[in-house]
Order: structure tokens, then sequence, then C-alpha cells
């Protein structure tokens, strides 16, 4: 799990699939750590993602939407053209705006 872009109305999250555990630890402040657990075996009773993909949550209306499969390759290649060219902040939150309409899950724990 990846933090890629956190704002006063966005949280993008980048989830891969990984073969071992992860460690989320929460920071003082609010900051979201993950590391991959070295050493351990992996737990067959946590579920491992199959393929990448993307969470998208809208602080404004407390929903989220996950993006994978065609959708999650649609949004890697917007972060490429953003790699290519540094976009304003608008131009990131106008992005993220047109993928929010899409959300209908209440974020109920983050």
């Amino acid at each position: 799990m990846h933090m890629l872009y956190d704002s006063d109305s966005f949280v993008v999250v980048h989830m891969e699939p990984h073969a071992g555990d992860i460690d989320v630890q929460l920071k003082e402040g609010g900051e979201l750590v993950a590391r991959a657990s070295e050493g351990r075996a992996r737990d067959p009773s946590h579920p491992v993602l199959e393929r990448h993909g993307f969470e998208i949550v809208d602080k404004r209306s407390g929903k989220e939407v996950y993006l994978d499969g065609s959708w999650a390759e649609l949004f890697q290649q917007q972060i490429a053209a953003w790699r290519a060219h540094t976009p304003t902040q608008e131009e990131v939150e106008d992005t993220l705006e047109r993928y929010a309409e899409l959300a209908q899950t209440p974020v109920l724990m983050h």
C-alpha cells in the first residue's frame, strides 16, 4: 500500500499485490507507514490482492471508490502523464473529482 496523494479533499492509495504480510503503522500526526514484513510466512487467513488497484477517497463526501482492472490501468496512465508533465494541484483535483463521481461506498474507517 502506497499513499500517492493526500490533500484537504482527496486521498489516493495504490494497493499492490504482495506475497508476504504488510505491517501498517499509524504514526503521530496521522501518517500511515506500510512496509513488507521480512522473515515471516504469509498468514493464509489474510487475503492477498491478485492485482493492483487504486483507492480514491473523497474526504468531502466521505465516500471512496476502488479502481481495479481496466479502470486501474486508465488511472495508471494518468499517473504516467502526470510524471511526464507535472500538473498543478487544481489539475490533479479536477481529475480526482471525475473519478470521485463513481464513489458510492461510504468510508467507515480510514
